[in-house]
């Protein structure tokens, strides 16, 4: 671990336009520099280094951060090795913690572990330039379409008949035998004596994310149905099957740049295609999609295209993906290929202008996808077609992010023709059964209790008035879109005017003659004084470590505030404090005189508006929702009226606050 004042003297040291002059020619243009980006292919500059803020931004492909978040993007690596590299650059000295005796053996432990599998993965390599190599081994790559450059590059090879030969050439080399049984290469049966693993068979590699040979897969080439077609590594300390993908270090750079992974099935699936040109492509291979699979993708990119087979058990992997790739907050198209076809086969059969123009034809959102394939067992029967939509209810509940949700109900109630508010209603009792179901599996392991999707949202009170007591369903509330943006906006005044005062005028009904708030504080009192919190959960992230920072003391400027959320190590906070610190209008004549005017004028006039705004939109679906119910359940009129009452006056006043806030 890095000590934290080390950590703070790397971030302090690092200058934004000496960091990101190392990878591009930066040229100045008055306060700031400017470049063509980094991360996409432009001919025209559009990335803009800000050494005042310390900050990158791209107005082309959205990147932006710190010093640290741009050697993170640009060299794909985690926190704490970008700060590691910026500390070579600095020439400061990173002394970590005092590893224990137990610590340092396990390390050494490991490190054993690789050198292993790596010499293994020579190996194999090597055995091509054998005789038995190269009629057999080598001589299949080359029926499979592999070129002499690829079956190098990703160190393709080939495992001897002889169970033995391997074992020899390492004890020759003077590994212990101990190694090659804890990597999985060799098999150590009850009477002590030790066989290969892999044998008579061609050899895939398996990488880690960093480049190292950490297992492997073994191909056999033999007819016989008695004998595994494949044999892979066992998990081991450096092996863990469901944390790793196929191909992943060779395509992560890519999939970065092009801000989309290419999710496939099998070794050659992966091979073809980056031999033909498409790069940005893994896979799960050995296993089914997994959980941690989909979030070392994420390191890299939001976004998965799903791309298997067009048979049966494809349909039904690809259906499976989709979910797992859902919940996980990330963005998943499909694109199933010809019957008959895998990605291997289609890659060898086609030229890269025509695969990518048949993924660009057939790649489809989830919702498309599963509707189409669906309906057509559906047909007209009505009782199948309400399955149907059921079924995409519950996909859309997988998506952990409301603004989204709400997107695609909006979608798939114009495409079924149905109420939104129906949907709605059953993802809301579908996020409630998941969020229970967490809570088990959290008290059964003794782990942090979830945090659900909104808190309750009181029947009564505004700003000043007392709370009322809590109502049901209110989940169903934050599905609107426009919650999650009047909730953006607030959060835009806090990272931006934070620390500003508000000056209010004498006869303004916030004046308050012994203590001026500053923007943070008058929205953090507001939402107190409601007993409400931003309920998009990614808001509330930047939220509470925002206001960590501010309640230090002694209490740090702005813009220490602000670049601390951009430099920590949660960095999908980093990215959202960058986008929303982000100039949002551009100066133009038309609004040069609104540009003009005090800044501490507009804040006075915008902020508490904001706030109103907000409490009015909440007001208005708490009247939606008590009208609906309303209408499902009559006999509690008399209940449901005085709450409808009450929600009436209250937009009222708020609508009356509003127009003195004009």
């Amino acid at each position: 671990m890095i000590p934290q004042e080390t950590v703070s003297k790397i971030l302090s040291t690092a200058q934004i336009e000496e960091v990101v002059g190392d990878f591009v020619a930066l040229r100045r243009r008055g306060a700031y520099y400017m470049a063509c980006c980094p991360f996409h292919n432009e001919k025209t500059p559009s990335f803009v280094v800000t050494p005042s803020r310390g900050t990158y931004h791209c107005f082309g492909c959205g990147k932006h951060g710190t010093a640290v978040g741009f050697i993170m993007d640009h060299e794909n690596l985690g926190y704490a090795d970008a700060l590691k590299y910026l500390a070579r650059k600095y020439g400061i000295e990173v002394v970590e913690k005092e590893e224990s005796a137990d610590e340092i053996a396990a390390r050494q432990r490991s490190e054993s572990l690789y050198i292993v599998s790596e010499f293994a993965g020579q190996f194999f390599q090597n055995q091509l330039d054998t005789e038995e190599g190269r009629t057999i081994g080598l001589a299949y790559f080359h029926s499979r379409g592999l070129e002499d450059e690829t079956i190098c590059k990703y160190g393709l090879g080939w495992a001897p008949k002889d169970r033995q030969a391997l074992m020899a050439a390492a004890r020759e080399q003077g590994y212990k035998e101990d190694f090659l049984v804890d990597t999985g290469l060799c098999i150590r049966y009850d009477d002590g004596h030790l066989a290969g693993r892999f044998y008579d068979r061609v050899m895939f590699p398996i990488h880690s994310v960093s480049g190292r040979v950490i297992a492997f897969g073994g191909r056999t080439l033999r007819t016989d149905k008695t004998v595994a077609k494949y044999v892979n590594s066992p998990e081991t300390e450096i092996y863990d099957k469901s944390n790793s993908l196929y191909g992943i270090y060779f395509a992560k750079n890519m999939i970065a740049r092009k801000d989309r992974c290419y999710l496939v099935e099998g070794y050659l699936d992966v091979l073809s295609m980056h031999q033909l040109g498409i790069t940005n492509v893994v896979a799960s291979s050995g296993t089914s999609l997994t959980v941690p699979q989909i979030r070392l993708i994420r390191k890299f990119t939001q976004n998965v295209t799903i791309m298997y087979d067009g048979d049966a058990a494809g349909i039904h992997a690809a259906l499976r993906g989709i979910g797992l790739v859902l919940k996980e907050g990330m963005n998943v198209r499909v694109v199933l290929l010809p019957d008959g076809d895998d990605p291997d086969s289609y890659s060898r059969k086609h030229t890269l202008a025509e695969v990518e123009d048949f993924i660009a034809a057939h790649e489809q959102d989830f919702i498309a996808f599963k509707t189409d394939l669906l309906l057509g067992e559906a047909g007209n029967d009505p009782l199948k077609r309400a399955e149907l939509i059921n079924d995409i209810a519950d996909t859309i509940a997988l998506i952990p992010d409301a603004v989204k949700r709400a997107t695609y109900v909006q979608a798939s109630a114009g495409r079924f023709d149905i109420d939104s508010r129906i949907l709605f209603d059953r993802i809301r009792r579908i996020r409630e059964k998941m969020l229970e179901e967490d809570r088990k599996i959290a008290a059964r392991s003794g782990g942090l209790q979830p945090v659900p999707d909104a808190p309750e949202v009181e029947a009564g009170g505004s700003l000043q008035e007392q709370p009322q007591a809590p109502v049901d369903a209110s989940a169903l509330l934050f599905e609107d879109p426009v919650l999650a943006s009047c909730e953006r906006e607030l959060l835009w005044l806090i990272l931006n005017w934070g620390l500003e005062p508000l000056e209010f005028e004498t006869d303004s009904e916030f004046y308050d003659s012994e203590y001026t708030y500053t923007v943070a504080e008058f929205i953090r009192s507001a939402l107190e004084a409601d007993e409400h919190e931003m309920a998009n959960s990614l808001y509330r992230r930047v939220y509470d470590a925002y206001f960590a920072g501010y309640d230090q003391e002694p209490q740090p400027d702005q813009t220490s505030l602000v670049k601390a959320l951009m430099d920590g190590p949660d960095r999908t906070v980093a990215q959202l404090t960058a986008e929303l610190t982000q100039e949002r209008y551009q100066l133009t004549v038309k609004n040069f005189a609104a540009a003009l005017t005090a800044r501490s004028t507009q804040l006075v006039k915008n902020v508490p508006k904001a706030i109103l705004v907000y409490q009015a939109k909440r007001l208005q679906a708490r009247n939606n929702q008590l009208m609906d119910r309303l209408k499902a359940h009559p006999e509690q009129a008399a209940d449901l009226l005085r709450q409808i009452q009450e929600v009436s006056a209250l937009r009222k006043t708020i609508e009356e606050r509003l127009g003195r806030v004009q």
